[in-house]
C-alpha cells in the first residue's frame, strides 16, 4: 500500500470569462498588485491592459513586470525590486507557466529575506521558507500551463 500527501492550491476558480472576476477577487488579497506576465505589454490594448483596467476598477493599484522566457535567478530579483520598490502586497502570473514560475517565486520572496539561492534546492541552499508567501493568484493564459 503506497502512503502519499496530496497538497493542492486553496482555491481554484475556474470557467469561461472568469478572469473577469480578478478585480473583486483580487481585492480581497491585497492594494497592489505586481502583474508578472509574458502576455504582452501594458499599453499594447491587450490582455495584460485589461486585466490592469479589472483591477484599477475594484481598487487595486498595478505595477506590471514582463519577462520572457524560463525565469531566471536575475529574473526574479529584479520582478522582487520591481514589488518592493512599489509597495506590491500581491502578485499576480498572467500567462504562460514562466510567467506563473516567477510570480510564484516573487509571492514567497515578498515575506521572507533572501536571494532566490537562500531557498532553492540542488544549485542554492535549500533552506525553507519560514513565513507564508504573499497572497497570489495565477491567471494562465496558454491551454498546456498547469
Amino acid at each position: 500500500m503506497s502512503v502519499f500527501d496530496f497538497f493542492c492550491v486553496g482555491r481554484i476558480v475556474f470557467g469561461r470569462q472568469t478572469v473577469k472576476r480578478i478585480g473583486e477577487l483580487s481585492a480581497a488579497f491585497g492594494r497592489r498588485a505586481l502583474v508578472v506576465t509574458n502576455a504582452g505589454q501594458r499599453g499594447d490594448g491587450g490582455v495584460v491592459d485589461r486585466l490592469a483596467a479589472q483591477l484599477e476598477v475594484s481598487g487595486v493599484g498595478v505595477t506590471c513586470c514582463s519577462r520572457r522566457g524560463e525565469p531566471t535567478v536575475t529574473d526574479v530579483e529584479q520582478s522582487l525590486q520591481v514589488a518592493k520598490s512599489a509597495e506590491c502586497d500581491l502578485v499576480i502570473g498572467l500567462g504562460g507557466g514562466s510567467a506563473i514560475d516567477a510570480a510564484k517565486a516573487v509571492a514567497g520572496l515578498l515575506t521572507n529575506p533572501g536571494s532566490p539561492l537562500d531557498y532553492m534546492e540542488v544549485v542554492g541552499r535549500g533552506q525553507p521558507l519560514r513565513q507564508p508567501a504573499a497572497p497570489w493568484i495565477a491567471v494562465p493564459t496558454t491551454a498546456g500551463t498547469g
